[in-house]
């Protein structure tokens, strides 16, 4: 899939899915997310993906900085930092460099954390 219109774009932009609106199908952004209706595909975002309260999203997660107030239920790949707010639920496996989880969050799964150095083992 190629990317019409600027190569470069603004790393500020946000993409909205409202609360109106689901989605089935795979959706992938070089820009940032906010989900705030129901998803049923898998996501790659290149910049930072938020999913409010009221969002819902039923696929694996690939993204730089993610931060969840909803309910997910799926794989996530997180290259920075992953937040599971205090209403949030996740049932699924997660790999993230920094890994909060805030008290009243629902997870469900095994965590890995990583970095991006090689772990050396002597």
């Amino acid at each position: 899939m190629k990317f019409k219109g600027n190569s470069n774009p603004n790393n500020d932009e946000v993409s909205i899915i409202s609360s109106t609106m689901q989605i089935q199908g795979n959706i992938l952004t070089k820009g940032n997310l906010r989900i705030d209706g129901k998803v049923k595909g898998d996501i790659k975002a290149e910049g930072v993906m938020t999913i409010g309260p009221h969002g819902y999203v039923e696929g694996n997660i690939d993204a730089t900085n993610i931060t969840i107030g909803g309910k997910i239920f799926g794989t996530i790949i997180c290259r920075e930092k992953l937040i599971l707010e205090d209403n949030s639920q996740l049932k699924g496996d997660l790999t993230a460099k920094i890994l909060v989880i805030e008290e009243g969050a629902l997870f469900t799964g095994r965590s890995a954390m990583t970095n991006n150095q090689e772990a050396k083992v002597e």
